[in-house]
């Protein structure tokens, strides 16, 4: 695929799906990584909120293991999203996001009480899997990037040897984190390394059922009441999650 070609979906999954876990295992052992529970990746970063992917699976399990709404749990990804004249937004987008607080933080990050600024996720168990494999991502079309900035690339090796180090694309990314640079065991770089292959063929499944599901929302008077709405694998739904259609 060149720069000027248009993005195949179908192939970017190929490409996901034929990711080598060892070879993603050897390359987040080599840049090394444990959580310092800083909370940087669960909170506000300046004059953004906290976004985070999740599916829409992924909501009806954080529903279940905590008993809380689907709102509660998820907000519409406010990307691509347009501020109405009150305030409001408004419009289509194509992902959910985890809820946050009052403070644009999380909701399900907490700060301990130790005063030393640490903190954890108290829906730890059931956390989706942008957050399973922060602060790694692969550089594949179509995928979503954590909010972190990359700090280190490395290209995996069946890209060295057709030397395409230089292609953004099937590069493991390492972004913005306190916790890089100190030691993994091996389980815990293989563990990572099939999260983060599986939350890119996620991520590509996804992209495809958009695609092949939108139909263009109509707004108006007739539809003042859903003034968002997001598109999903699972066809167009409210910000609660119900389907438009209902």
């Amino acid at each position: 695929m060149t720069a000027d070609s248009p993005l195949d979906l179908e192939d970017e999954l190929e490409r996901a799906e034929a990711l080598d876990t060892d070879a993603l295992a050897d390359v987040i052992e080599s840049i090394g990584f444990e959580c310092t529970r800083c909370g940087a990746c669960c909170t506000r970063d300046g004059d953004d909120e906290h976004t985070a992917t999740v599916f829409p699976d992924e909501v009806r399990e954080l529903e279940a293991a905590t008993g809380d709404g689907w709102r509660d749990v998820a907000r519409p990804m406010p990307y691509g999203l347009r501020e109405t004249e009150d305030g409001d937004l408004a419009g289509e987008t194509f992902e959910w996001a985890l809820q946050t607080d009052s403070c644009g933080d999380c909701v399900y990050y907490e700060e301990d009480d130790t005063g030393t600024g640490t903190g954890a996720c108290v829906a730890h168990e059931d956390r989706p899997l942008i957050c399973r494999t922060y602060p790694f991502s692969v550089a594949l079309g179509g995928t979503s990037q954590p909010m972190g900035e990359a700090v280190d690339s490395v290209a995996l090796p069946a890209q060295r040897e057709v030397g395409e180090s230089d292609d953004e694309e099937m590069i493991v990314r390492a972004h913005e984190c306190e916790g890089l640079g100190r030691d993994i065991s091996r389980e815990d770089a293989t563990d990572l390394a099939r999260a983060l292959k599986e939350r890119a063929v996620r991520e590509l499944e996804e992209a495809i059922a958009v695609r092949d599901n939108y139909e263009p929302a109509v707004f108006g008077a007739e539809n003042e009441n859903d003034p968002i709405v997001v598109h999903d694998s699972e066809g167009a739904k409210r910000i609660d999650g119900t389907p438009l259609e209902e």
